[in-house]
């Protein structure tokens, strides 16, 4: 049941709505920060209590969360489960060795998080970041693993490169939307895109790095991600183990990562120019691309290991899938509660009153949505949905315009957002405080960045 046309909105107080919402948020960080209430639970009570708070009908929020919970791990549950199938191949065939080799002869030592935030940013122009993110989490995994440096730091780069473009820069929905909106060409808003996202992945790496001198995650031998006191081994010292040569080439271990982007690139690409074919919208969908990465792991690098061996390294990963999956999934849940009532169309449309600067109306409005909703394409489509027919009576470059609502949607990543959960829960950070200082701080470091570079281009422009 589409529980978005069965609630009859007429019945909802929005404003009753609005204190259930601030109720459920209070909940929300409380049980996370001041009780033992893990946040898969956590989140799940916060859900029920703004839509009972909010006056949602009893017999209609059990639907309503199990639908958001179901819709997000629909959208993101098979891609996490195939990889970390992938990941726990990588770490045992020895191609996550072979991949922190490359790189840190392509980027020299000490440069591992420019040459992930790079490849982040790159990777994610036409992918979710999402699904980005698991594919090539276990190459920072393997360069933390192998020279010492702060996994912390490495997947922190890699994220926020990630984020940032899936964030401004089509062909991602988000992004396609906006520009659509405000009559801006796709080719225009993926160059400002881009001139916007440089800064603001350049200002939240550095503060990655900063929070990185408190927090220490380095993966043991057995690839155990572990928080440490201090990093004891001195990067300039470094020389990795050359005795075993029994590794797969450096083609082969890259290729079930490559051969899934291609096809899901291919089919970005080939929409911008008509009507994809049916077979290559199959084979371009990231769930049948990374399929087809995890089998090219599968008999490409994990050949030589014993079916049975191969199999319980396979179990071992999908058991590290599941807490991961959880928790993204109740985010889902509470980001459906949220959107079903219709509370943050009504904040946002409150704000049109005020008296603001114009250029900042899709900001304040997508940063709104982004916080109460979670979701930063949601964000962005409502923002966007919201201000563009008011902007086009006004003197507001249509490119600001739209790169102020796609900056909005970068603010404050936490417990809604299910790429929050993804990213620290396969750095297997638990600390909530921990938790919102790193991700939580990065992304709102972009977030003010962003804004600060719009202002001064509102200005010239």
């Amino acid at each position: 049941m589409n529980y978005l046309l069965a609630l009859d909105l007429t019945q909802i107080d929005p404003q009753r709505m609005l204190i259930g919402l601030l109720v459920g948020v209070v909940l929300l960080i409380t049980l996370v920060t001041m009780t033992k209430v893990h946040a898969f639970l956590a989140i799940l009570l916060s859900a029920m209590t703004v839509a009972l708070v909010g006056g949602v009908p009893g017999g209609e929020i059990p639907g309503i969360i199990t639908s958001g919970f179901g819709g997000t791990l629909g959208s993101i549950g098979i891609i996490i489960g195939l990889g970390v199938i992938m990941g726990k191949i990588f770490e045992v065939s020895g191609a996550a060795e072979t991949m922190a080799r490359t790189f840190i002869k392509l980027f020299g030592k000490g440069r591992e998080e420019i040459a992930l935030a790079v490849t982040g940013f790159i990777v994610s122009i036409p992918i979710f970041c999402d699904s980005a993110f698991v594919i090539l989490f276990p190459i920072a995994k393997a360069l933390s693993q192998k020279t010492r440096r702060n996994l912390l730091v490495l997947s922190g780069a890699l994220a926020i490169g990630l984020g940032v473009t899936h964030t401004l820069v089509p062909p991602t929905p988000g992004p396609l939307f906006v520009a659509e909106a405000f009559g801006v060409s796709i080719g225009s808003m993926i160059v400002w895109g881009i001139i916007v996202g440089i800064p603001m992945t350049i200002t939240s790496v550095l503060y990655i790095r900063w929070v990185g001198k408190d927090i220490i995650l380095i993966p043991n031998e057995d690839g155990v991600i572990e928080e440490v006191d201090v990093v004891n081994v001195n990067l300039a010292d470094l020389k990795l183990d050359e005795s075993k040569k029994d590794l797969p080439s450096a083609l082969m271990s890259f290729a079930p990562i490559l051969f899934p982007l291609v096809l899901i690139l291919m089919k970005q690409i080939w929409g911008q120019f008509g009507d994809v074919p049916g077979f290559v919208q199959f084979i371009g969908h990231p769930v049948v691309a990374v399929s087809f990465g995890t089998l090219i792991a599968i008999y490409g690098l994990a050949h030589k290991t014993e079916k049975t061996t191969l199999l319980n390294y396979m179990d071992a990963g999908i058991k590290s899938a599941g807490i991961i999956l959880l928790v993204t999934g109740a985010g889902g849940a509470l980001g459906n509660v949220i959107k079903t009532t219709g509370v943050g169309n009504y904040i946002a449309e409150g704000i049109t009153d005020w008296g603001i600067p114009a250029i900042l109306l899709p900001f304040i409005i997508a940063t709104l949505v982004r916080f109460i909703q979670g979701s930063g394409t949601v964000s962005l489509i409502t923002a966007a949905s919201i201000s563009a027919p008011i902007l086009a009576t006004l003197d507001v470059n249509p490119v600001l315009a739209a790169l102020s609502a796609m900056v909005g949607g970068m603010f404050f990543s936490y417990f809604n957002d299910s790429y929050f959960h993804v990213i620290n829960r396969s750095l297997t950070l638990t600390d909530s405080k921990k938790q919102l200082k790193f991700w939580s701080g990065a992304t709102t470091v972009a977030w003010a960045t962003g804004i600060v570079v719009v202002l001064i281009l509102n200005i010239f422009m």
